[in-house]
């Protein structure tokens, strides 16, 4: 079992099967602050929808294409992050994150980005990470530009969100550049 410690409450740790109630029970507690920058929301209605997402991030880690972590904080499930893809060929990855509304205000999803990115680099050996936010996202923006990530520019109108097109603010970190900043 994959498992990053964060701080001295609050790890990563790689999401099984039997987590599928504990993500969809978070999702339904938040979905509709969820709901407003996120489109999967809508088609997760059950727990076997949870299990879908869990079995899919599993193949995805075994096949090394990827990898689905829930954030957990004083023991309860906070959110989940991932790396959407493993690009070999190109080495680098894009991944996204979300938390549960009343986990925010205490650093987690700085501390789990910050995790992923210096896996990334480190472990993988990647040359590049990518984060996607729509651009009044402002929560979300937040991580990549509190990481020192470059904004590297915006994709007009390049996701459908419910009832209109959301422009994407594209961020980047190198490996040479994240090796020369300082992250504590």
């Amino acid at each position: 079992m994959f498992r990053y410690p964060l701080s001295a409450d609050a790890e990563l740790r790689l999401l099984e099967m039997h987590h599928a109630a504990q993500v969809f029970d978070l999702v339904d507690q938040n979905r509709e602050h969820l709901r407003r920058w996120l489109t999967w929301v809508d088609t997760t209605q059950t727990g076997s929808d949870s299990r879908t997402i869990i079995r899919n991030g599993l193949q995805q880690f075994a096949d090394n294409r990827g990898c689905s972590a829930g954030i957990w904080y004083q023991g309860a499930l906070a959110g989940v992050i991932a790396y959407h893809y493993l690009d070999w060929r190109d080495s680098k990855t894009e991944f996204g994150y979300w938390l549960g509304e009343s986990f925010q205000g205490h650093g987690l999803m700085t501390s789990a980005c910050q995790a992923l990115v210096t896996h990334a680099f480190e472990e993988l050996s990647l040359n590049r990470v990518e984060i996607f936010c729509a651009s009044g996202n402002t929560k979300s923006r937040a991580i990549p530009e509190r990481l020192g990530f470059t904004q590297e520019g915006v994709l007009r109108q390049a996701e459908w969100l419910h009832d209109r097109f959301v422009d994407q603010v594209v961020y980047g970190m190198l490996a040479s550049e994240w090796a020369h900043k300082s992250h504590s």
